[in-house]
């Protein structure tokens, strides 16, 4: 018989995410490796933060993003 094994590893930095949950429905900046996206955080979670952009999310996984700058 083969079993069929998926493994998969996140980091999760509770800090970060901590602090980017109070940022939820304000205006944002990401930066990531491909470039940035500004819009409103609409969601954020272990793994992804969800931006909306006009009227559009993009979901950016948490491993792919170098910096956040709220506009308050």
């Amino acid at each position: 018989m083969s079993t069929n094994r998926v493994e998969m590893h996140s980091l999760v930095d509770p800090y970060v995410y901590k602090e980017w949950q109070s940022f939820a429905g304000k205006a944002v900046t990401v930066q990531t490796a491909r470039g940035s996206v500004r819009g409103i955080l609409k969601q954020v979670l272990p793994d992804h933060i969800v931006v909306e952009v006009a009227g559009t999310p993009f979901y950016v996984r948490t491993q792919q993003i170098i910096w956040v700058f709220p506009y308050i």
